[in-house]
């Protein structure tokens, strides 16, 4: 069962979602996980710094934000697994979207910033 991604475009410009989604699976599956759901919202600068601001008390656009809900968290039989929400800005990653994708995965699966976190996404990027 592949993971289901739900799309959306908020930002005003031409996104590479297609890919996206694709980095999205194959990060996923490295990391050992083939099913679940998760958003993927790309959004302007301005959304960006708001998110960032409200959740994180940095007042600046971001290239990426995660909203992790279920993790790796044993689940109940027939429960689907709830990844959370990715939010990208286009304005700030440009052209070098992957990593960022990646990066803000492994916070979805419940990497915190570090050297165990640095390497993985060196691996998968």
């Amino acid at each position: 069962m592949a993971v289901a991604v739900d799309v959306e475009n908020r930002s005003g410009r031409e996104v590479p979602a297609g890919e996206a989604v694709a980095v999205i699976r194959a990060t996923l599956a490295a990391e050992g996980i083939d099913d679940g759901e998760l958003g993927l919202h790309f959004v302007g600068p301005e959304e960006s710094r708001a998110l960032k601001r409200d959740h994180l008390g940095i007042d600046e656009a971001t290239d990426v934000l995660s909203f992790p809900l279920d993790a790796r968290e044993e689940l109940p039989e027939g429960l689907p697994r709830q990844l959370g929400d990715l939010v990208v800005c286009p304005d700030v990653v440009g052209d070098a979207w992957r990593g960022p994708i990646v990066h803000g995965i492994l916070h979805l699966l419940g990497y915190d910033h570090g050297a165990a976190m640095t390497a993985r996404e060196q691996e998968l990027a």
